[in-house]
């Protein structure tokens, strides 16, 4: 008899195992169903704070309208009917998309003087999107309810609504279901066809098997999520993504023009004569979501008569790997602002291919009305385009672009002088903070497009940025000559506040609108005048949290063992004195990729922002005892030709105990009871380091990916593939190294999670490695969440989950009562 040697049948047992773990799944691991929980007090109340209004300002800065945020929806509103196409999510009763965050109850403020009037006449529904007309007198509201969504009108001399339309809009592409024609007489709406019909109905029997084939072409697609599966998908994606072009006028008529068709894009030219219209068709595909669909793009005149045709692209499932990769043919589409009806695109010059050794990347063309020439090319760019701020026939400002060595240039350059050479500007790394230069402030053009706020007769314009520095974020306002790229710094925010300008108000920069703020302070808005520094308070919000108003918030540096300055958020609970001892503490944190240590040492935050203390994150726990390091540098660097995640877990550890040395050397954390957590990639973190290091007490992990091998053409700012770098996708998948994981992980994780390489799957299997390796966890699914958690309960149920997991295993035991160590006497044993 021939003997198998025992490891021969070890492996095939493992495999057995492993085989009927698959084929059994989740349900071999269930355990006895619970209810929602409720958290302490402390917690939940968190969870029903008012959050800060949204904000949009009017073309000529004279009104800021604020619309309030809702609380969150419940677990029966989330559980909703619900259809997941071509990478979207609508809720077929309305033709909206899904999940997205609403807005109620518009309020009107007056910037000259504080007034503030609240719109009425709007019925009970969520606010979707909000247009502005050219001229500032009215605005457009795109009102969401159960069965519809309907287009509402304000004037806003009156603050009064009024309907325009019937529950007809279709807004299954939100970004472009309305707009205003420059006339402010008109709006352009994607609606739904009439006559639509009902839904395609699933069919109770297959016609045959779903098959997808290659064709020997290379289609690198990364893990998207919603993808369609089948030919009734297909048909449920054309039924509720079909729309037509309407105009409507302020009276409440409506003209249908143009074909019915799904309409991706639907943009009108600043002159209104003109639009642009990006139609996707047959062949769909179930690798890749509907941005890469076939489409074609055209011009048509305002009758909805095809003008011309500038491109039908192809299906893009073969688009080569890389960041920098790009589609082929015309891309980034768009009207020029500052002129009546020019259309600019890039088309790729490397045939989309990063790798290729090209001098040109991207070409900019340009077809002016009534085009029936030829597009005209007028700009290349050596590294990838990345969009154009336009402002006059003599200046307009281009960026452009390349990920793999962080390199961003941008260049000043006069739209109606083809023969003059662009001027570079500024040319920097994308990751240094501290030489950011900021944005250009922006203001309504003659066609009511957003162009440059361009001073002093042309030369300059106005710049609006962070303002990194090594203490901290301080936001400024600079003038920037437009051809030295000189600056003169107008104002810079001060401490103890953090101030950032939302807009400039004149071309002078005399008055600015900001959002003002302080530890204790929460945003508010305010007009300033820049010269003498006077504000006036627009806007006064109450603290939404005034119980945790004293907590304690410093902004630390420490530095890591290799040299790499680090930094991070010590909150401290509200009356913790430093001879109370060492606290409990939670570390919440999420890795960043860096080319440059020296970047990677840069600050990123302010000591004088508001301390929100939201329910999402790790500051909760402030209310109940517990340390928190918020967001304490994780930096993974890679500088020269070497990429960042070749040693991913040597930098994660070595910035994971140096942020700990540093809170034991405070004197405000103990070693021994310190957690972990993070959310998304900061779950992939957490069981990285729980597997590499003991350096924590246990992990909090959501809504992680830990099994790279699932997502094997990259992952976050990993370019390469799984067959490319095997044997970093294997050092960094916490799933492979299980076995050393031998602190309690909390996995919590949603069951409908549509975020790329997150699946569900990957928490279901992590957890029973674990189990099955005889580790300590807790796998909680929450029911009809996504990546992010949506339903009331699924909040409260999860800050329960965290508190409960934190007070197990992190916070130390009480003390026993000196009379019970009396009574017991001593110890016979060793």
């Amino acid at each position: 008899m021939t003997h198998r040697p025992r490891t021969i049948l070890t492996i095939r047992r493992i495999a057995l195992a492993l085989l009927l773990a698959a084929l059994i799944g989740p349900s071999a691991i269930a355990q006895k169903g619970e209810s929602y929980q409720t958290p302490p007090q402390a917690l939940a109340k968190l969870v029903d704070a008012p959050l800060p209004p949204s904000s949009t300002r009017s073309p000529d800065g004279t009104w800021l309208m604020l619309l309030e945020r809702p609380g969150l929806p419940t677990i029966e509103e989330l559980a909703q009917p619900e259809l997941k196409l071509a990478g979207t999510r609508i809720n077929p009763r309305n033709h909206g998309r899904s999940r997205g965050w609403t807005l109620q109850n518009p309020r009107l403020i007056r910037v000259e003087n504080g007034e503030s009037r609240a719109v009425s006449g709007l019925p009970k529904g969520n606010v979707i999107s909000t247009r502005w007309s050219p001229d500032s007198r009215h605005a457009a509201l795109a009102l969401m309810e159960t069965d519809g969504i309907s287009l509402w009108l304000v004037e806003i001399r009156t603050a009064k609504a009024r309907a325009l339309t019937g529950k007809i809009l279709n807004g299954t592409r939100t970004s472009s279901m309305f707009d205003w024609l420059s006339d402010n007489q008109t709006i352009i709406a994607r609606v739904k066809p009439e006559g639509l019909g009902q839904p395609p109905v699933e069919p109770t029997t297959p016609k045959g098997p779903n098959i997808q084939e290659t064709t020997g072409k290379k289609a690198p697609a990364r893990t998207y999520q919603d993808l369609l599966k089948n030919p009734h998908d297909e048909a449920l994606f054309e039924h509720y993504f079909t729309a037509q072009v309407a105009k409507i006028s302020l009276d409440g008529a409506i003209e249908r023009i143009g074909a019915p068709g799904v309409l991706y894009n639907v943009s009108p030219s600043p002159d209104s004569n003109y639009l642009l219209v990006e139609t996707l068709h047959r062949p769909f595909s179930y690798l890749v979501p509907a941005s890469r669909f076939p489409v074609k793009i055209q011009i048509w005149d305002m009758d909805g008569k095809l003008v011309r045709e500038i491109a039908d692209l192809p299906l893009a499932e073969t688009i080569p790997k890389g960041f920098m990769a790009s589609r082929t043919g015309p891309r980034q589409l768009e009207w020029r602002g500052d002129a009546p009806a020019v259309l600019v695109w890039a088309e790729a010059q490397d045939e989309g291919d990063p790798k290729k050794k090209v001098e040109v990347r991207d070409r900019l063309f340009s077809l002016n009305a009534p085009f029936n020439g030829e597009p005209q090319p007028f700009m290349d760019f050596g590294l990838r385009y990345g969009g154009v701020y336009w402002g006059s026939g003599d200046l307009a400002m281009a960026v452009e672009y390349w990920w793999t060595n962080r390199k961003i240039k941008t260049w000043t350059f006069a739209p109606d002088k083809r023969d003059a050479k662009p001027n570079l500007l500024f040319e920097r790394s994308l990751e240094d903070r501290y030489n950011d230069p900021g944005d250009p402030a922006t203001h309504a053009g003659p066609y009511g497009a957003e162009v440059l706020m361009i001073a002093d007769d042309g030369k300059s314009v106005y710049m609006t940025g962070s303002g990194a520095s090594p203490e901290g974020n301080r936001p400024f306002l600079d003038k920037l000559d437009a051809k030295t790229g000189k600056t003169q710094r107008l104002w810079r925010s001060q401490a103890p506040h953090y101030e950032r300008v939302l807009e400039v108000l004149d071309n002078r920069a005399a008055r600015v609108l900001t959002l003002r703020e302080s530890k204790s302070e929460p945003p508010n808005y305010f007009v300033r005048t820049v010269a003498d520094g006077k504000l006036q308070a627009l806007t006064d919000f109450p603290h939404p949290t005034p119980e945790l108003a004293s907590v304690s918030k410093e902004l630390i540096k420490y530095q890591r063992d290799d040299g790499v300055q680090l930094t991070a958020t010590l909150y401290l609970p509200p009356g913790y004195k430093k001879e109370d001892g060492p606290l409990p503490m939670l570390m919440w944190a999420y890795p960043t990729e860096f080319k440059s240590a020296d970047a990677a040492g840069q600050v990123t935050d302010s000591p004088h922002r508001f301390t929100r203390v939201s329910y999402w994150a790790a500051l909760p726990y402030l209310a109940m005892g517990y340390g928190v390091l918020d967001d304490p540098s994780m930096p993974i660097i890679g500088e020269g030709d070497q990429e960042p995640n070749d040693t991913y877990v040597q930098q994660l550890v070595s910035s994971a105990k140096a942020a700990i040395d540093e809170v034991v050397r405070r004197g405000v954390a103990h070693p021994d009871h310190i957690a972990i957590g993070g959310h998304s990639y900061g779950a992939f973190m957490t069981a990285n380091l729980l597997a590499h290091s003991d350096l924590f007490r246990a992990g909090i992990a959501r809504s992680g990916a830990y099994n790279r091998s699932l997502t094997p053409f990259g992952f976050q700012a990993e370019e390469r593939t799984f067959w490319e770098g095997t044997n970093v996708y294997a050092a960094m998948s916490p799933f492979f190294h299980a076995p050393k994981i031998n602190e309690p992980i909390l996995f919590i994780h949603g069951e409908m999670d549509n975020n790329s390489g997150t699946f569900p799957l990957q928490s279901r299997r992590m957890f029973q490695a674990v189990k099955g390796l005889g580790g300590t966890a807790r796998l909680v699914m929450l029911p009809f969440e996504s990546h992010g958690y949506r339903a009331r309960e699924s909040n409260l149920h999860m800050l329960w989950e965290q508190y409960q997991w934190l007070e197990k295993y992190v916070r130390p035991p009480k003390p026993a009562k000196a009379e019970e160590t009396a009574a017991s006497g001593p110890s016979d044993g060793p």
